[in-house]
């Protein structure tokens, strides 16, 4: 069976900032420190960590939503791509960021939620800070 989950941030950020930040490829690049590439076009392809992961823009609400296929080059062949769904909201002078990750191959779930934690949530936060 597929793993789903959903976790939320706080970013220190105005809600367009925040957006911006999530959907261009450079500014991704930026704060991650690892090549990515895309824009905010709905039906336009994204990567991020040098092609480990890649999917497609479905469906694009700026600034305050995103809806976009995701997989990386651990899911099994036979796997369809996983569903990112990225809710923006304004919370004072920051953004509160909710992340919905679904239909991720089964056992892999946990490992994404630590993931993205790590990889996203907390350079985004640092990145804000600065």
């Amino acid at each position: 069976m597929p793993d789903n989950f959903e976790m939320s941030t706080i970013i220190p950020a105005r809600l367009d900032e925040v957006f911006s930040a999530w959907m261009d490829g450079k500014k991704v690049s930026d704060f991650t420190g690892s090549l990515a590439e895309g824009d905010a076009r709905p039906g336009s392809s994204f990567s991020a960590w040098d092609g480990y992961i890649t999917g497609t823009n479905l469906e694009i609400d700026p600034p305050h939503r995103i809806l976009q296929t995701w997989r990386t080059t651990e899911f099994p062949e036979t796997d369809p791509d996983s569903t990112l769904e990225l809710i923006f909201e304004p919370d004072g002078e920051s953004t509160l960021l909710k992340l919905r990750h679904s239909n991720i191959p089964d056992g892999q779930g946990n490992d994404y939620r630590d993931g993205w934690e790590e990889y996203y949530f907390s350079p985004l936060r640092e990145y804000f800070s600065r």
